[in-house]
């Protein structure tokens, strides 16, 4: 499992640049690639017993929206410098994640998907869906995906 070995040495560069905003994102990031690792079943690793790369960037995603929903939390109430470090760690969460799809080739993959299901309106929603979210895992996000199927059913 490359990330999580990324993230290890990365753990490491962080604490010889003494970057403290990086280290406590970093280390964050490394405690939930070890609770997934070590949860009950083995779903989450493969064959060599590593977490598995799709786990590891839904638990990245996961990270960025808890991180970007408490800094939101924080300016409203009134505590920008709390929001600021929480937008700083994610900022450092997302240099791990695949760069995100544009609207015009999420639109283009999703009008795909919409053909493959044979969906022909909104109460195709959850076809559509089930199959877009595993198809678009990491590349967009599922308020994105939803929205725009929502748009694209609704024509």
């Amino acid at each position: 499992m490359a990330l999580f070995v990324t993230i290890s040495e990365d753990i490491k560069r962080a604490m010889l640049a003494k970057d403290k905003v990086a280290l406590d994102a970093l280390r964050g990031i490394k405690k939930e690639f070890l609770e997934a690792k070590t949860a009950p079943g083995g779903a989450n690793l493969d064959a060599d017993g590593e977490l598995r790369d799709d786990k590891a960037l839904q638990i990245l995603q996961k990270l960025v929206k808890q991180r970007k929903e408490s800094a939101e939390m924080y300016v409203s109430a009134g505590r920008q410098e709390l929001a600021n470090e929480e937008l700083a760690q994610c900022h450092v969460i997302e240099q791990y994640l695949p760069a995100m799809m544009s609207e015009a080739e999420l639109e283009a993959a999703l009008k795909t998907i919409i053909a493959q299901v044979g969906a022909t309106g909104p109460q195709d929603m959850g076809k559509v869906m089930g199959t877009a979210t595993k198809a678009l895992a990491g590349k967009a996000e599922g308020r994105m995906i939803s929205a725009k199927v929502k748009e694209l059913l609704a024509k």
